[in-house]
Formats: structure tokens, sequence, C-alpha cells
């Protein structure tokens, strides 16, 4: 009877301890859920960004060459105007006054001249009869020079004061978009010099200069490029545009690096047929770097941080999880550059990376794909910008 009990005992003791094992396994939660997919490779441009501002070609301060009274305003505030158009027009009585003084004063030199002439004759012929002395004869002579300078100083004379009643027509120097009239009609206006009165200022439109400050770096890599014949092409946006729709070419760099700030003044010229650029404005602008490569690219949400360091993390055939520190580049649609750290064939984990709460643990994972994602760069622009960004080789300039 006592062994019976024993056997029985020994049973339900057995059932107990396996029946809460098989408990505790099917209590067991299942491995974390994730998506994994490897690298993208594709061909990328990168791009070193700068914000500078746009500044006209040619710039003038329109002064009238003589003072006056300003008679007729020929043009209206913000007209095209081209080089040699009238603007302005001067009260050109007082100018016309002064050359026929003049012309009066080239007729009397001219007389004067005749006359010395004729003494000349004279005294040439009584001195050969030697009824006059050489002395008088020179005398003559020497008149007779004076005279003929007299009708040059009176000719150069009518020149000036022809150009006097010339300037009494203001005129373009260049062509561009005129400003506002500085005066208007019955004003007196000094004139003929640097600090004569502003009538109004003429700026080009066409082409527009693109300015911007660059670190020695910069300015090194784009001379060499320079002296290999090639001039770099730049890509410019505005404030309220989301592409790089405008397109030009560097062009200058100037001739000495600042050595306060450690910066170099770079320009370019940027085409601007329908005028719409306008001197002043800001604009964000994009280098090429040299050439395009191939390159591999996860989603941005799939690098993490540890510590110091970038990460992203890659699974094993065996569902086991391993981080791999990584380089990184720039954003392209959404996508971050992997200039090291990673293989081609790294099954990263792209979806459900928060899941993952350390090394070593293993992972159900489902293959999944990485796409980009074209995004607009809506950020406005400001007098500073990112260093570098990239783009997809085979995408325009506008992207």
């Amino acid at each position: 009877m006592r062994t019976v009990k024993i056997v029985a005992a020994s049973a339900v003791l057995a059932f107990a301890l396996y029946g809460c094992s098989s408990q505790g396994e099917a209590g067991a939660p299942p491995p974390p859920a994730v998506t994994v997919a490897t690298p993208l490779v594709q061909t990328v441009q990168d791009w070193d960004e700068f914000a500078g501002r746009f500044e006209a070609t040619q710039s003038v301060d329109v002064r009238a060459r003589v003072g006056g009274y300003v008679s007729a305003v020929h043009f209206r505030d913000g007209d095209y105007v081209r080089r040699g158009q009238l603007l302005f027009t001067l009260d050109a009585r007082p100018a016309q006054a002064a050359l026929a003084s003049a012309r009066a004063t080239l007729s009397q030199a001219q007389a004067q001249l005749g006359l010395a002439r004729s003494e000349l004759t004279r005294a040439e012929t009584l001195l050969e009869s030697q009824a006059i002395s050489q002395a008088e004869a020179d005398t003559r002579r020497s008149a007779v020079t004076s005279a003929e300078a007299a009708v040059a100083a009176a000719n150069a004379g009518i020149r000036a004061r022809e150009l006097d009643v010339e300037f009494t027509r203001v005129t373009a120097p260049i062509s561009g978009r005129v400003s506002d009239r500085r005066v208007d009609p019955g004003n007196l206006v000094a004139g003929g010099s640097s600090a004569a009165d502003v009538l109004t200022t003429i700026v080009s439109s066409s082409p527009i200069y693109f300015t911007f400050d660059g670190s020695e770096a910069v300015a090194l890599k784009y001379q060499r490029e320079a002296r290999q014949g090639g001039a770099a092409p730049i890509q410019v946006r505005l404030q309220d545009e989301s592409g790089y729709s405008r397109t030009g070419t560097l062009d200058f760099t100037d001739n000495a690096i600042d050595t306060a700030s450690g910066v170099i003044r770079l320009r370019a010229v940027i085409p601007n047929a329908d005028g719409f650029l306008k001197p002043g404005m800001f604009g964000q602008a994009r280098l090429a770097g040299a050439g395009s490569y191939s390159a591999m690219l996860v989603p941005d949400a799939a690098v993490a941080t540890d510590q110091a360091r970038r990460v992203v993390y890659v699974v094993a055939a065996d569902g086991s999880v391993t981080p791999k520190t990584v380089q990184l580049g720039p954003l392209v649609d959404g996508l971050r550059v992997i200039r090291s750290g990673l293989a081609a064939n790294d099954r990263v984990i792209i979806s459900g990376l928060q899941r993952v709460q350390q090394p070593g643990v293993k992972v159900q994972a489902t293959a999944g794909r990485i796409q980009p994602v074209a995004q607009e760069d809506s950020a406005p622009v400001t007098t500073s910008a990112p260093a570098s960004s990239a783009s997809f080789a085979n995408s325009g300039a506008g992207q």
C-alpha cells in the first residue's frame, strides 16, 4: 500500500513539473519584428552650399557734368533704359551763350593772326633790302607764333563750350534699370565733379553677379578645377523657391583671403534676361563637387546615435542584431549617404529599430526595400547655409 502511494506522489510531481515547463514555454514573448533591406546603391553628386547676395555687374550714379537748371525729365521711374538714352535736359542757353563768346574769340584771334602774318611778310621784304634790323624781323615772326597759339586756344575754348552744350543733355551711361528721379524740373543742380548732385541711379540687369564667401579649402578646390580648363557650374535658388532653377558659372575669386575670418570672396555670373533678379537679393547657391560617385544610402531614420558614434543595426542570418559604426555623408531625398562602415550586402534595419533594445538580441526580419522620397527644399534662405549637400547624378537642377 505504501509503494502505491509513493508511485502516485511521484506521478503527480512529474506532471506538475512538466506541465509548468510547457506553460512557461508557451508564455515566452516572440522575437521582435523588424524590416530589413540592403543599402540602396546609386550614383550621387556632392554639392558645396553657400549663402550670398546678388550684385549688379555695373552700377552708376547719374550726375550732370555741368551745373544748371533742370528743364525736363525724359524717363519714367523704374524704366529699362539703354545706353545713350536721354534722361534729363538742362537749360542750354547759358552754355550756348558761352559757345558764341568762344567763337567770337576765335574770330578775333584769327584776325590777329592774319595781321601778324602780313606784317611778317613786309618785314622779311624790308630785311632783304636792309631797311629794318634783324631784331625787328624776329619780333614780327614771334607775333605770328603768338597769334597762332591764340587761334589754337580759341579753338580749344570752342570745343570746351560745345561740350558744355552737349552736357546739358544728360544721357544714360549704361543700359539697365533706372531708379526714380531725385530732382524734378525747376531745380538748379550742381555738376562737373563727383560731389555733384545725383539725379538718379542705373544698375545693369543682365547678366547679374552672385557673390558669396568660401573657405580657403573651397578656394583651392575650385582654383585647381579652373586650371584644368573647366568653369565650375553653380545653381542658385531664391528665398521663396524650393528648387535650384537658375544656373551660372564661377568667374572670379578674390586676390586675398581675409586673415580675420579665414574666408575669401567668390563670384558667379548668372543670366538674368527677364530682369527678375535684383541687386541686393539674398540667395542660396550650390557648386558641384569633384564629379559623381557610387554611394550606399539608407533611410536617415535607420541611423542611430551611440554616444559620439553614428551606427546602423544589421541583422545576421540567424536573426541576431549587430551595430555597425558608420561615417555619414549628406542627405539625398530622405536617404543618408554612408561613406564607410557598411557593406553592400548588409541587411540594415529600416523599420522597427525602436524594438531593438540591445545588441545581440534576435529579431524576426521581414525583407523590405529602400526607395528615395523626393523632397522639396523649402528651408528659408539665410546668411548661413549648410556646408554640403548631394543629389542623385541623374536628377535635374531643381531637385
